[in-house]
């Protein structure tokens, strides 16, 4: 299947955030073990007029990754307990990012299970946290990019706009009347958080 290449990356991020549903997230891992998942649910986050983002005072040491090019990865630790996989999405030099909430298992199932403890598919990777922990995914991946063997994005046709629903995002306090969430409507896969 055809890899996305970094032209894919250069849009806007709302725009990225959309055309992303669908597509297939590949990590491969030494003894060529492939991990797949659709993308089901994303978040777009910007560093101008959005309070939720890391990067909205500016570039510090934690969120610098998101200044660098599209298609980059952007991963944090959060409440203590949860890695968060995000795509760069803006120009070089300008904070953006695409929030991977949720994948459809498609490849790679038992490695999953065994790292998620539960063999229960639509519950795999159902969350951010959950999807980052069936991937084996955490902070070492942090500056990496799509473009490797390691991490890339494989095509898949377009969405109707008749699948995709659109809700505020989840689990923030500031700019939460944003309606910057995207999913597949009726996707078991999809977070709990089944919000529009």
């Amino acid at each position: 299947m055809e890899r996305l290449q970094q032209q894919f990356y250069k849009c806007p991020t709302m725009e990225l955030s959309e055309l992303l549903l669908g597509k297939i997230f590949v990590r491969v891992l030494p003894g060529n073990i492939q991990l797949k998942g659709r993308i089901v649910e994303t978040e777009a986050y910007l560093g101008k007029d959005d309070e939720a983002c890391h990067a909205w005072r500016g570039k510090t040491a934690r969120n610098r990754i998101m200044f660098h090019a599209p298609g980059t990865l952007y991963i944090y630790f959060t409440y203590g307990t949860h890695y968060m996989l995000n795509i760069v999405s803006e120009p070089e030099n300008t904070a953006g990012a695409v929030l991977i909430r949720a994948m459809e298992p498609i490849e790679g199932e038992p490695f999953m299970i065994k790292q998620r403890g539960t063999d229960h598919i639509n519950n795999l990777m159902s969350g951010p946290g959950k999807l980052t922990k069936a991937l084996a995914i955490d902070c070492n991946s942090n500056g990496n990019n799509l473009f490797s063997e390691e991490f890339y994005i494989e095509n898949a046709p377009a969405l109707p706009e008749t699948m995709i629903g659109t809700s505020t995002r989840v689990g923030i306090s500031k700019s939460r009347e944003l309606l910057w969430r995207k999913f597949i409507l009726n996707n078991p896969h999809v977070s709990n958080a089944r919000v529009g």
